[in-house]
C-alpha cells in the first residue's frame, strides 16, 4: 500500500498529490562541444495500489487506478512544470516530456535543459530539494467499493499536466474527497435500494402467484 497523497478538485479536474515520489535527476555528458542534457524521470502514478485519500471516524477511504486507466486517455499536449504554475519546463507537444505505461504505473521522463527555470528546477531536484510529484486528469470512468471504502479510477479522459511540487499542506483537500466518496457511495446506495426495492416486488409477485394457484 502506497503512503497518502492528497486530493484537490479544480473545476472538472482532479488533482493527486503522492505523499512519496520516485523522482531522480539525470544528466547525460555529450561531447565537448555540446550541450548537456539535463532529465528528471520517475513515476507519477502507480497502479493497483490503494492509497489513503482520507480519514474519518476511524475509517480509511481509498483510491487506486487501474492499470488500463491510461489507455485511451488524451495525452497529446502533456505539460510538465512546477506546483501546476509558472512556466512550462518541457511538454510532450516538443517531445521534451515523455509519457509512458508499464507495469508498474505511468512513468515519466522530462528534458529541462531547455530553459532557465528548467535548469534550476533540476539543480532543486538533483540537490534533493524537491522529491514529490503531482498530476491533474480528468476521469471518464470510475467505481466505487463501498464495503472497502474504494474508488478505483478505471478509465482517464485527459492528462492535463505533471507537475513537480513541494510538500503542500491543504487541510481542504480531504473536503474535496470526502464529497467526492460521499457521492459515489450515494449513488450506489440508490443503485442497492432500486436492485432491493425490485427483489422485493418480484417475491410479492411470486406470493400472489402461489395464493392464486390453491385458491
Amino acid at each position: 500500500m502506497t503512503k497518502p497523497m492528497t486530493i484537490e478538485k479544480l473545476k472538472d479536474k482532479e488533482v493527486r498529490r503522492f505523499a512519496e515520489f520516485e523522482l531522480r535527476a539525470v544528466a547525460e555528458n555529450l561531447a565537448q562541444d555540446e550541450k548537456e542534457e539535463l532529465y528528471v524521470e520517475g513515476y507519477a502514478a502507480t497502479f493497483n495500489s490503494p492509497t489513503v485519500l482520507y480519514e474519518v471516524d476511524g475509517i480509511e477511504h481509498f483510491e487506486k487506478i487501474d492499470d488500463k486507466a491510461f489507455d485511451e486517455a488524451d495525452m497529446s499536449d502533456v505539460i510538465f512544470n512546477y506546483n501546476h504554475q509558472g512556466k512550462v519546463m518541457a511538454r510532450t507537444r516538443n517531445k521534451t516530456l515523455q509519457i509512458t505505461t508499464d507495469d508498474k504505473g505511468l512513468y515519466i521522463r522530462a528534458r529541462l535543459d531547455g530553459t532557465d527555470e528548467g535548469r534550476k528546477l533540476y539543480e532543486e531536484i538533483n540537490g534533493g530539494y524537491l522529491d514529490r510529484m503531482s498530476f491533474s486528469f480528468i476521469t471518464r470512468e470510475d467505481s466505487y467499493d463501498m464495503a472497502n471504502h474504494t474508488r478505483t479510477i478505471q478509465k482517464v479522459k485527459k492528462l492535463y499536466d505533471v507537475s513537480s511540487v513541494d510538500i503542500p499542506a491543504y487541510d481542504d483537500t480531504s473536503i474535496s474527497a470526502r464529497s467526492l466518496f460521499e457521492a459515489q457511495q450515494e449513488l450506489v446506495e440508490q443503485e442497492q435500494k432500486l436492485i432491493d426495492d425490485q427483489k422485493q416486488m418480484e417475491q410479492e409477485h411470486r406470493k400472489k402467484l402461489i395464493l392464486m394457484t390453491y385458491l
